[in-house]
């Protein structure tokens, strides 16, 4: 389990290599070689305390030694030379075994400043473990901060995501498992813990039921490729450092080299690249697909390297459930009809926050499962236990575990009915020979197939076309509004091409699909329109009802580098149709709950942006002065506690992820010599003032002050609420004084500088109590819009 104090050293290493090594991965690379360095020389102290003899800094080796270079007699010039040696000689030595001399293949120390280097191994010898897989452990959350690779696709998978997929796939300890992007082997790690959980007795060590020969051959058996050295180099590392003491991970072109193409396997888990490279892949000819995108050849390579009872879980970009072109068509045909295809796992948008938003499905393959069984599964996960924010916090809300049971239910012969299930015949998808893999698309029919009222064809009651082209040069000063791809209007003209009510749908580009609605003139361009002279429809109803199946009219799009939605799809769409007073009514309905709702957001906009200045001409009251902040208060940076404070229990110590609520976890020191001025009581002002600047009110128990944050203590001329409320035009005043491009700051001098408008005091209990009293109003208007948007949703369902 990774504690705190582990966390912190790793982030101060981090820290300390910032100015010599800004890249992330570069960070990574150095932090690596150290803690390998320190824990092959732990490794040799360990074996000479039982009796034994050193393995690893033998010979002329000895001298480089973790425990020499942290000797204090050391000079700081002759430390860096050491060092450095000892990394980039490390791959001759022949003392270590293959796994540890392909780790330190190619590695150098980039950069060249004996104080950096001090500092940056006096980090890494705090990091504590008592075996390898802690240290595996610290090494998982090092690994953590690379999140994207973006140039090249790949996007860390988050380690809840990996073991779902690997429950689901269920790897057996005879089977041989690949994955052919392995990147930092997570999938692999993940299937060897399952395994390893699997052949564990009750209240024994984990394995203990698999034998010295099985865990042998299936450390043989875990295999990974991947194209990027640097990515082998940490996957050997992460792999060993979790058990796998002989890793096979080959530096390999899974798409352009067939030099493996005759190996099959029984598992393959993947989350392959999502980029490819302008011009596109240019992969061999043994693909039974021809394509030159990298997301279509990984999944083709995936279901044709499985054995006849094979088995995947690969994670895909969601164009490839939907799009119409001629690749992913053929590719979803292949795997519905010969590749084993049994469901498709539709995952919220923000799993990959904060690297990515891209939208992912998990796609499984079971051979032998896949010919019992006639119909293909599809699952929509809603929540995964993290919200979608770009902290990605944990919440009660978690799908997964009951799409587990639904899983092993369906397996063991037992359908569990379940709203986020749908099991649709192959037959059906293959239907229209689009092999749509988008859940949505089918489960319209299934909600609305036993309701009381018929289901009919969009265009059966509604004109439904496409839009007029327009260039810009064509397009002259007026007020209609001309629709494109976008969700506002783009440009205005003095024509319209539609009056009354509209309804468009986006017909290309990143807003594809999107549902608005026009009461009036407007000229339709690249989007297609909505409307009805029916007596058997109310347009309001339909926008509503669509705008509530935005989802379903995103999987209708088609088209690789440019999403298109076509007027004939949609015309296909399937609506209810109650009588009209009905719809009259239901529309109404929804109208008023909008409508309050564009009220609430309307005033909490006006508000929060009257807030920024307490909505006054302040600089223009009786008895302004214009002073500066050091004038107002003190401003006390916190104590600069040393990592040998760190304690797991005494009182919290408040660093600035604490007060921005990156992390939860706090660190606690037992000193009780910190003077008085560095403790932060309930109700004190906060500014922190490097990386994340910003004002906070602390809430809570009585702390210690880190360093890098104020406290303010006030004089008398300033009230600590109208300084906390000023907070937006201060904050504005400092981003235009920070230092440092890569942890921004603002010296205590330049911040004490800034100048703000004083009223006199009173005036200043005034405009607080103003500013409070909004704080209250802005509150309920968002508690009003989350209860009008829960009764939409109830109306909704009534149809």
């Amino acid at each position: 389990m990774l504690n705190s104090e582990t966390k912190r050293s790793i982030d101060a290493a981090r820290q300390v290599l910032v100015g010599q090594v800004p890249d992330p991965k570069g960070q990574v690379e150095q932090i690596t070689m150290a803690l390998l360095y320190k824990f092959m020389d732990a490794l040799d102290k360990e074996s000479i305390e039982n009796g034994g003899k050193a393995s690893f800094f033998v010979g002329n080796y000895k001298p480089l030694a973790w425990s020499q270079l942290m000797s204090e007699a050391l000079e700081a010039t002759e430390r860096l030379t050491l060092y450095r040696k000892g990394i980039e000689g490390m791959a001759e030595n022949k003392n270590l075994p293959d796994t540890f001399r392909g780790i330190f293949k190619g590695a150098f120390l980039s950069f060249n400043d004996p104080r950096t280097l001090r500092l940056f191994l006096t980090e890494v010898d705090s990091i504590q473990y008592s075996h390898s897989e802690d240290l595996g452990d610290a090494f998982e959350y090092l690994l953590s901060v690379l999140g994207s690779q973006g140039d090249a696709g790949q996007f860390r998978t988050p380690r809840h995501i990996i073991d779902f997929i690997v429950e689901v796939v269920s790897p057996k300890k005879n089977e041989r498992i690949l994955d052919p992007a392995c990147g930092t082997a997570g999938f692999l790690i993940s299937a060897q813990r399952y395994i390893y959980r699997e052949g564990s007795s009750n209240g024994k060590s984990l394995g203990d039921q698999l034998t010295p020969r099985e865990k042998t051959k299936l450390a043989k058996n875990i295999v990974g490729y991947d194209i990027s050295p640097d990515m082998v180099r940490l996957s050997l590392a992460n792999m060993y450092l979790h058990g796998l003491k002989q890793p096979q991970v080959r530096e390999y072109d899974t798409l352009t080299s067939d030099a493996y193409w005759e190996e099959d396997f029984d598992v393959i888990l993947a989350n392959p690249p999502f980029m490819t490279p302008k011009g596109g892949i240019k992969p061999h000819k043994r693909f039974s697909v021809s394509a030159n995108r990298s997301e279509v050849l990984f999944v083709d390579y995936i279901a044709e390297h499985l054995t006849l009872k094979g088995r995947a879980g690969i994670i895909v970009p969601e164009g490839i459930i939907f799009q119409s072109a001629r690749a992913p068509k053929a590719l979803r045909k292949n795997l519905v009809e010969n590749w084993g295809l049994y469901a498709v796992v539709s995952l919220p948008a923000g799993v990959f926050n904060p690297y990515s938003g891209v939208k992912t499905s998990i796609l499984l393959i079971d051979k032998k499962f896949a010919k019992e069984t006639g119909e293909i599964l599809f699952v929509k996960v809603e929540n995964d236990g993290f919200n979608l924010g770009a902290q990605r916090r944990s919440i009660d809300k978690n799908d997964l575990p009951a799409v587990l049971d639904i899983f092993q239910n369906w397996k063991n012969g037992r359908k569990k009915k379940d709203k986020k299930a749908l099991w649709i015949g192959k037959e059906k998808i293959a239907e229209d020979g689009d092999y749509n893999l988008t859940g949505e698309r089918y489960r319209e029919v299934e909600i609305y197939k036993n309701q009381k009222w018929q289901m009919v064809e969009l265009g059966e009651v509604c004109e439904v076309k496409r839009g007029n082209s327009i260039t810009k040069k064509q397009i002259t000063t007026g007020d209609i509004p001309v629709i494109a791809g976008g969700q506002h209007p783009a440009y205005f003209h003095n024509e319209s091409n539609r009056t009354g009510r509209t309804i468009t749908v986006s017909g290309s580009g990143a807003y594809a699909g999107f549902v608005n609605f026009f009461d009036g003139p407007i000229f339709a361009s690249d989007c297609s329109t909505i409307q009805s002279d029916s007596d058997r429809v109310n347009i309001l109803f339909v926008y509503y009802f669509l705008k509530d199946k935005q989802e379903t009219i995103y999987s209708l799009r088609s088209g690789m580098a440019q999403p298109h939605v076509y007027p004939k799809d949609i015309a296909k769409i399937k609506i209810p149709l109650p009588p009209l007073e009905i719809q009259k009514e239901i529309a109404g309905q929804i109208e008023v709950k909008r409508n309050a709702i564009n009220h609430a957001k309307e005033v909490i906009k006006n508000l929060e942006g009257e807030r920024r200045y307490f909505g006054r001409e302040i600089d223009k009251l009786e008895g302004v002065e214009w002073m500066e902040l050091g004038e107002l208060a003190e401003y006390v940076n916190g104590f600069a506690f040393k990592p040998k404070d760190w304690k797991q229990s005494g009182k919290k110590i408040i660093r600035i992820q604490n007060l921005t609520k990156t992390s939860e976890e706090y660190n606690f020191t037992d000193r009780s010599d910190i003077p008085e001025k560095y403790i932060v009581r309930r109700g004190d002002l906060l500014i922190s003032w490097s990386a994340t600047i910003g004002f906070y009110l602390w809430d809570d128990e009585d702390a210690y002050l880190n360093q890098h944050i104020f406290k303010v203590v006030l004089s008398d001329k300033v009230l600590k609420e109208y300084l906390y409320y000023s907070k937006n035009k201060i904050v504005k005043e400092i981003i235009g004084n920070v230092h440092g491009n890569t942890m921004q700051h603002i010296t205590k001098g330049r911040f004490e500088k800034i100048k703000i408008p004083l009223p006199p005091l009173e005036v200043q209990k005034q405009l607080v109590a103003e500013a409070d009293k909004e704080e209250e109003i802005i509150a309920a208007n968002h508690r009003l819009i989350e209860l009008m948007e829960n009764k939409i949703q109830s109306v909704l369902k009534d149809i």
